[in-house]
């Protein structure tokens, strides 16, 4: 039986991070459920212990700093022991409940990205500034990778826990997600996109990921398809 470790990247989600374990720790093929708090200031990590403490899948990791999401997810890879990990981030932007629709793709090697841009899932509060950066990333890194990858920037990646473990990425930020698609690439495995249902949030509601990250997602995307 194939198994499934799903890694909770969080800083400062006091708000959201309940509700988001509550909704994983009740979908049966999650095996374990990992959650990063990067240095919050909040009651994050009290929340997560207090979760634990309830529910055996759920396991922290905490650093006493906010090293960023790239950064934490690079420290994680020592802790995971499942077959298969995922990434969600604890915002709640993303449905829980699709990462088993993801599952029901895995297939050997191959990488699942859970995308917002096709089939007709429920998607609330796009905003056009968020869209139209997404789609402008997504069609650039296609055309420098020659494939055809309609959400790069999505925090739904699948994939095999020896490639997750067995790389060591050194992007410290949300360029985390460039560099992991571009990596996986140049294994010449097979990727797979699934359509998942999405709700934006605002910056007044928390939203970390900022206009320059999008520049730096173009800079990773060139720097990722020359280094061999």
């Amino acid at each position: 039986m194939k198994t499934l470790t799903v890694v909770v990247p969080a800083f400062n989600e006091e708000n959201t991070i309940s509700e988001s374990l509550e909704r994983l720790k009740n979908i049966s093929i999650i095996t374990e459920i990992l959650v990063l708090d990067d240095g919050s200031t909040d009651k994050t990590k009290q929340l997560v212990v207090n979760a634990a403490l309830a529910n055996n899948k759920i396991k922290l990791v905490h650093f006493d700093a906010n090293y960023g999401k790239g950064a934490v997810l690079n420290k994680s890879r020592e802790f995971i022991t499942s077959d298969y990990v995922v990434i969600h981030d604890a915002d709640l932007e993303y449905f829980p409940e699709d990462i088993e629709e993801m599952f029901k793709e895995v297939n050997g090697d191959n990488l699942i990205l859970g995308s917002r841009f096709i089939g007709n899932k429920k998607r609330l509060n796009v905003y056009s500034r968020t869209y139209l950066a997404n789609k402008v990333m997504s069609l650039f890194f296609s055309l420098v990778n020659f494939i055809k990858i309609t959400d790069v920037a999505t925090c739904y990646k699948m994939m095999p826990s020896s490639f997750f473990k067995s790389n060591s990425f050194t992007e410290k930020g949300f360029s985390i997600e460039i560099e992991m698609l571009s990596r996986f690439l140049k294994t010449s495995r097979q990727i797979i996109e699934v359509p998942i249902s999405y709700e934006g949030r605002s910056y007044e509601d928390g939203k970390k990921i900022k206009l320059k990250d999008g520049f730096l997602y173009l800079m990773s995307t060139i720097k990722y398809r020359i280094i061999s």
